[in-house]
């Protein structure tokens, strides 16, 4: 009798365990293996702030976060209702699970993110709205690294007049500008400052009309915002890139570059999209401004790519020892939005 009732036993409990081992079979095989992204552009990907997303991109998929496959498609350069139309053919294509709109889309991802619940739309930069939900409103800073390239400025300047080129006098342009002059100011006060703006996101000849200008009026550093480093390399004069690391585009005069990280940006993007997903979790995008510096590998100062030769072995350790100490949170850098004024 006893042996009868611990054979069933075994036999009960051996079926349980087959059913147990069958459930998580089906629940692995039934979770994604694949996550598709859909990228609106804004000035395309010869650009600092597209490029910098691409490259991003290229680093995530390589890693294969929870055993995804990365894919993604990306528009010629788009705005307004013309890039509301692309996020719609996306979504509508149902072969997407992302939206990524690389710029200030919020207003078209409204019309959009109620009628397409199960897709993760993103928005990133200034002027966006933060409106939650399947929304998820992404911001990024390099003032950190700008103040870094400041100090560099303010020690290797010979005028006392450093350039800055940049795009649009807004929120995450102001700070990078600002932080930059105020590197430089912290070692060397007699600095004197120029700011224009190309009031463009992308125009290369109006971008080396403006830096022209000022190295006519003697800065004999650029703070270049805006991808054109021509007139740097016919006056000889040493500039800095934006948002990635630009060497390539002038060797010869680029020392180096703040650098735009989307990696732990991407990275929280898949995270809810999986979380979602897979777990059930509620789509929950922010509402507020939040943004990943260089402690969180969110940005970053690019390589000065053989400049150690020719930069002053105390300069280079100067920088390094600050960078340590932003990266440690001993030193903050000033967040300044202000509109950069001139003096």
């Amino acid at each position: 009798m006893i042996g009868r009732l611990t054979g069933r036993l075994v036999a009960s409990l051996a079926m349980a365990v087959l059913a147990l081992f069958a459930l998580s079979s089906v629940s692995r095989a039934e979770n994604p293996d694949k996550l598709r992204i859909a990228v609106i552009l804004a000035s395309g990907v010869e650009s600092g702030w597209d490029g910098t997303l691409i490259e991003s991109l290229e680093r995530v998929k390589a890693a294969r976060p929870h055993g995804l496959e990365l894919s993604w498609k990306y528009t010629d350069p788009l705005w307004g209702d013309d890039a509301g139309d692309a996020m719609r053919l996306f979504a509508e294509s149902g072969q997407y699970d992302v939206i990524w709109a690389h710029s200030t889309y919020s207003d078209q991802v409204k019309k959009l993110k109620d009628e397409f619940p199960e897709i993760l739309f993103v928005v990133t930069g200034s002027g966006n709205e933060g409106l939650g939900g399947n929304q998820y409103m992404l911001y990024k800073r390099v003032h950190e690294p700008a103040y870094l390239l400041g100090v560099i400025a303010g020690r290797m300047t010979k005028s006392n007049v450093l350039g800055t080129v940049g795009t649009f006098p807004a929120d995450d342009v102001n700070d990078s500008i600002n932080a930059f002059f105020a590197g430089a100011r912290s070692v060397n006060p007699s600095i004197k400052e120029k700011v224009v703006f190309i009031e463009s996101w992308y125009d290369p000849a109006k971008s080396a009309e403006y830096t022209h200008a000022q190295i006519a009026t003697g800065a004999d550093v650029i703070f270049q915002q805006t991808d054109n480093f021509k007139e740097c390399e016919a006056a000889k004069i040493i500039c800095f890139g934006s948002n990635q690391d630009q060497s390539s585009f002038s060797p010869t005069t680029i020392v180096s570059s703040t650098v735009i990280r989307w990696d732990p940006d991407i990275m929280h993007v898949v995270d809810a999209w999986w979380q979602h997903k897979v777990e059930g979790k509620p789509l929950a995008g922010s509402t507020e401004r939040i943004w990943r510096g260089m402690k969180d590998g969110g940005a970053d100062m690019a390589p000065y790519h053989g400049f150690e030769a020719t930069l002053p072995q105390p300069v280079i350790s100067e920088v390094e020892a600050l960078k340590a100490k932003i990266i440690s949170g001993e030193f903050k850098v000033p967040l300044d939005t202000s509109a950069p004024k001139p003096n």
